[in-house]
């Protein structure tokens, strides 16, 4: 029972993956992604720590995803979209931008011999958006209500830096 329940499992995190790649392809090629700096593609580093990538829909609202992997040792694989606000005016700095975003999203963990979890997320955060360079670092602490399989609340927290196509 527990090999078939592996054998399961394996094949949903594949689909899983290769559904991410055609989304984030389907991205670049989009009208939308013609403009400059549009779609950004990074990693994001905390709980938990994979790939992110993120897509400008116009001047102060995204669509911010990953496929990350929890770093607690339990081999969890996270997928999450997330749309997002931008404030560019509440934070000057001399050179480049510095935008505070919020927003809300859902989350999707897959977890290992458990049940998985549907949960609704709550960014917040700073990113910094260089003047000369095709890149940016953020920052973000977002709170979960978990769904399923039990009501929950937790938080999660993350750093990462993306590079703009």
């Amino acid at each position: 029972m527990k090999a078939s329940h592996t054998v399961k499992r394996s094949a949903r995190v594949h689909v899983a993956m290769v559904l991410i790649l055609a989304a984030i392809a389907a991205l670049v090629a989009s009208p939308a992604a013609a403009g400059p700096s549009t779609f950004g593609l990074g990693i994001v580093i905390g709980e938990p720590t994979g790939i992110n990538a993120k897509l400008f829909l116009d001047g102060n609202n995204a669509l911010d995803m990953a496929a990350a992997w929890s770093l607690s040792g339990d081999n969890d694989l996270h997928l999450r979209v997330d749309y997002i606000f931008h404030r560019y005016q509440l934070i000057k700095v001399d050179k480049g931008k510095l935008p505070f975003f919020f927003g809300l999203g859902g989350r999707v963990e897959f977890r290992e011999n458990r049940d998985d979890k549907v949960g609704v997320r709550v960014p917040v955060g700073l990113a910094y958006e260089f003047a000369n360079a095709p890149f940016d670092v953020f920052g973000e602490i977002v709170p979960v209500l978990e769904l399923t399989p039990d009501t929950d609340f937790e938080f999660e927290g993350a750093i990462g830096v993306r590079f703009w196509f």
